[in-house]
């Protein structure tokens, strides 16, 4: 029987390790795909690892510059907080590595993809529903919801058995105290000693930020200036260091954040299948553009235009961590969200102080605030006794509704 070829979305941890080799037992040539999305990893030492345990071929890219210009600036332009507290991060990596899996299968005539996603998280969604999106006529093997790999593979220990058994390297061991996924918008902890939401998370565990209590006494100040809603350059009012690229900034952004202590949260999130989760997060990048871009659109934004972007946003969001970005209302959300950010131009200062960002001022040269108008102490052209048809007319309702409730009670 002829080998059928595979493309796996590759980690080099245990669980993709172990797959692949499974693959092959199942008759399949793996080939190894690795996206670097930001994660601090060696790729040549993952490649070499691959290669060792079987596969035919590994495809390592560098998807940084697309990640951040295509994924994280306009979830960050389009107000997506998760469940009001969450700016995403996996779920943005997500789409962009099945994305270019599935042209990588294409390239190579591969006519399976898989992925190491257990059957319990959000990211088997996201990747299948990628991959029925850009390739429904693909096979899709996911063996973490496979009856025969679920009852080979009861948990970890049996991972590693296997893994010591077929000589597979890996860096991985029976007692990790909970899991991380990083890139570059943000990094995750959850599972292991977090499943206990009471749990405090270790000191020791946070890798991109500091405690606030451990950062620095004096403030960091800086301007961040954007166009049509997404940043071209932060300037550092201390320093005087300016940068422009859109990742180079992301990541500048991440380093003077991560400093500062800004953008940790711990928070019990509601999976889309339907389990409650408890996750910590740090994203100091994000957050800082998040809360720049948000006063800025105060400025910049109609009111009304504003109020529609944000009715949006939450759909916007789930569409997001549930793993619907290649999709018909996808495209119709961002379409209006692309008309929506036309002309959020303009610049905000801010502070970054012990996990606080603070806004200090904005300016935009499409700005809809009138001085004189909003003055108290300059007529501006506006007249004042208007306001007292105004408020007559937005009254009549209240008034219709306490007549209709004082007679409803005397009945």
């Amino acid at each position: 029987m002829p080998r059928k070829k595979v493309v796996l979305a590759y980690s080099g941890g245990l669980d993709t390790a172990c797959i692949l080799k499974v693959l092959q037992e199942k008759n399949y040539d793996v080939i190894a795909y690795v996206a670097d999305v930001g994660q601090q990893e060696d790729f040549d030492e993952v490649a070499r690892r691959a290669l060792l345990n079987g596969a035919v071929d590994v495809c390592v890219e560098d998807l940084k510059q697309e990640f951040v210009e295509d994924f994280i600036l306009p979830a960050i332009a389009g107000n997506a907080v998760y469940e009001n507290r969450y700016l995403l991060g996996t779920a943005l990596a997500r789409p962009i590595i099945a994305k270019r899996q599935v042209e990588v299968a294409r390239e190579t005539g591969a006519e399976a993809l898989s992925h190491g996603a257990t059957g319990k998280g959000n990211d088997q969604v996201r990747f299948e529903l990628a991959y029925a999106a850009l390739a429904p006529r693909a096979e899709v093997i996911s063996p973490w919801k496979d009856r025969d790999f679920l009852d080979r593979f009861k948990g970890r220990r049996d991972l590693l058995r296997y893994a010591e058994e077929h000589k597979i390297e890996v860096e991985a061991t029976a007692s990790k105290p909970y899991s991380s996924d990083e890139n570059l918008m943000h990094r995750s902890y959850e599972a292991g000693i977090l499943e206990d939401p009471m749990q405090e998370p270790p000191a020791d565990m946070f890798k991109l930020t500091v405690s606030p209590q451990e950062a620095p006494d004096t403030p960091t100040r800086i301007e961040i200036s954007f166009k049509d809603a997404r940043p071209v350059e932060v300037l550092n009012l201390g320093d005087a260091t300016r940068v422009e690229d859109p990742m180079d900034l992301f990541c500048y952004l991440n380093d003077i954040g991560g400093r500062n202590g800004i953008g940790r949260i711990d928070i019990v999130e509601n999976r889309f299948v339907g389990i409650k989760s408890r996750g910590v997060y740090e994203t100091p990048g994000g957050t800082i553009l998040h809360q720049a871009l948000r006063d800025l659109e105060g400025i910049a934004m109609d009111r009304e235009v504003l109020r529609l972007r944000d009715g949006l946003s939450p759909r916007f969001t789930h569409l997001i961590y549930n793993g619907f970005w290649f999709s018909p209302e996808m495209d119709f959300v961002r379409a209006a969200f692309d008309q929506a950010e036309s002309l959020i131009d303009g610049k905000v200062r801010l502070e970054l102080y012990k996990g606080g960002v603070h806004i200090l001022g904005r300016e935009s040269p499409s700005s809809l605030y009138d001085r004189n108008l909003s003055s108290m102490d300059v007529e501006g052209g506006y007249d004042q006794t208007d306001a007292q048809g105004f408020i007559r007319i937005n009254s009549l309702r209240l008034r219709a509704h306490k007549v209709i409730l004082r007679g409803a009670r005397e009945r």
